[in-house]
């Protein structure tokens, strides 16, 4: 015949497990991939970090929205930048850019509004920057070149030490983005 189990037992036992169930709960939780973590201590750890540029071009307040990749050792023009192909200008979302007051980017006219930005970057040739009217969208996969509101050829120029992250400046004349070993100015005004 069995032994009854003594109350005392099973409260030794309860005691005893106490800390294992704990620590199972106190494990981190596993986010879903893509999910977005609004602290900004967090978005700094990200691998392609949120970042505003603000400045004045003009009269115009001219402010860039971007998520800024590094290098890590990679060739990006011509290698995870493509040349001859359309690139959002960042990591994620599309980059945008907001004119407060209707500008002219490059001496072409161009109204007040958000838009996102885009670039054609070329091996040897002045690459194309894009204000496009279609400001949220992730970036390039479903680009439409007939919502452009603006192209222009711009003359990029060898930057003067590597840039590890992609940067933008808004500083006269215009807008100004960085990256590996490139600059690329666009003259607003």
């Amino acid at each position: 015949m069995k032994k009854p189990v003594s109350l005392l037992r099973i409260c030794a036992m309860l005691l005893l497990a106490q800390p294992f169930v704990g620590a199972a709960q106190a494990q981190p939780k596993v986010k879903p991939i893509g999910a977005i973590t609004p602290s900004s201590a967090q978005d700094q750890a990200k691998p392609s970090p949120a970042a505003t540029a603000t400045g004045k071009a003009g009269k115009a307040t001219v402010t860039v929205k971007y998520s800024s990749p590094a290098v890590k050792g990679r060739t990006i023009w011509g290698g995870l930048e493509p040349y001859g192909k359309v690139w959002r200008a960042g990591a994620n979302e599309a980059t945008t850019v907001t004119f407060d007051q209707p500008v002219t980017v490059e001496g072409k006219a161009l109204p007040a509004g958000t838009y996102a930005f885009f670039v054609i970057p070329m091996e040897k040739d002045a690459w194309t920057v894009i204000f496009n009217k279609t400001a949220n969208q992730w970036g390039a996969f479903k680009y439409d070149e007939k919502q452009d509101a603006l192209r222009a050829s711009v003359k990029p120029r060898k930057a003067a030490s590597l840039n590890e992250r992609l940067t933008y400046t808004v500083e006269s004349p215009g807008l100004v983005l960085r990256w590996e070993n490139i600059e690329l100015p666009v003259s607003i005004k």
